[in-house]
């Protein structure tokens, strides 16, 4: 059993608020209040301050709430394992980025979970490191990534590579072109990832390793949804840096154009993580056969 402290310290966290945190989990908020007061003891550690308005934990308490998501996630997990083995049901949470969800990793998973009876698979979808975080704590069972990260605890099987260029509308002018410059593209009105993605951070280094930066480009919009941005080049609002994956979709049907940018090769790998504890290595042989059979499909 989960010490409710525990609880009570996360849901004062995520609420930055005492009295919410009251509300949330039905008791008063000296109640509350105690019980943050009564870990702070039983550790010998102060864990949480106000800073303001806000609530903000100390560095003894970053490490007090890392555990407390891992425990609390584990404990959940157990119970839902438990249910599942009754069940019969194999149960799958994966964690996508958000160019993974557009290109065809979520296709991938519901295929699988489609021809493999008893099978559920949840899907979320998140920034690259807060995926990794939440892998750490258990909180999901597989991280489909760009990049990797090094980790003793955890392992990664490659699943593609992939690369990023210049999206445009096929009524743009360089739609007709093999390659586009840069100088091309600062004439162009931007649209760009939002400043978390790991798609934008990868072309802002590639452009610091050229003397360059962000500012040169005529940037209009920062958008994190890859679907409405695609959607607003198919409209002529602007081009934009994606992963040729994201776009695998649209280039079967003819609905955009990608081009390599000259001298800027933006090269990545896709992996999958997972805990080397992972009991179903079958499972993520199988994603990856089902990926290459989808792959094959936008490609042909």
């Amino acid at each position: 059993m989960i010490d409710s402290k525990l609880y009570t310290l996360l849901a004062v966290v995520e609420s930055n608020s005492y009295t919410r945190a009251a509300e949330q989990l039905s008791l008063t908020q000296p109640a509350v209040t105690q019980h943050i007061k009564q870990l702070e003891k039983e550790l010998g550690v102060k864990i949480l301050n106000r800073v303001g308005n806000d609530i903000k934990p100390t560095s003894e308490g970053n490490i007090v709430i890392k555990y407390a998501r891992r425990s609390i996630a584990l404990y959940e997990r157990m119970k839902q394992s438990l249910l599942d083995e009754q069940r019969q049901v194999r149960r799958l949470t994966v964690g996508i980025t958000h160019t993974a969800e557009s290109n065809a990793v979520a296709e991938v998973l519901g295929r699988y979970s489609s021809k493999t009876p008893g099978t559920i698979i949840t899907i979320i979808t998140n920034s690259t490191n807060n995926l990794y975080d939440m892998l750490k704590n258990y909180e999901i069972d597989l991280a489909v990534v760009e990049g990797r990260f090094q980790d003793s605890s955890i392992n990664s099987i490659l699943l593609d590579t992939d690369s990023l260029m210049l999206v445009v509308s096929n009524n743009n002018p360089l739609a007709k072109k093999q390659m586009v410059t840069i100088d091309e593209i600062k004439k162009q009105p931007l649209i760009l990832r939002s400043a978390s993605s790991g798609t934008r951070n990868l072309f802002a280094a590639h452009l610091e390793s050229n003397n360059m930066t962000l500012d040169d480009f005529n940037v209009i919009l920062e958008v994190d949804n890859i679907a409405t941005i695609k959607d607003l080049i198919r409209r002529d609002i602007g081009v934009s840096i994606l992963a040729r994956s994201a776009c695998l979709n649209e280039l079967k049907k003819g609905k955009l154009t990608v081009l390599p940018i000259e001298n800027l090769s933006m090269v990545r790998e896709i992996n999958i993580l997972y805990h080397k504890d992972f009991k179903h290595v079958d499972i993520l042989q199988s994603i990856m056969h089902e990926y290459n059979k989808v792959l094959k499909y936008y490609t042909a």
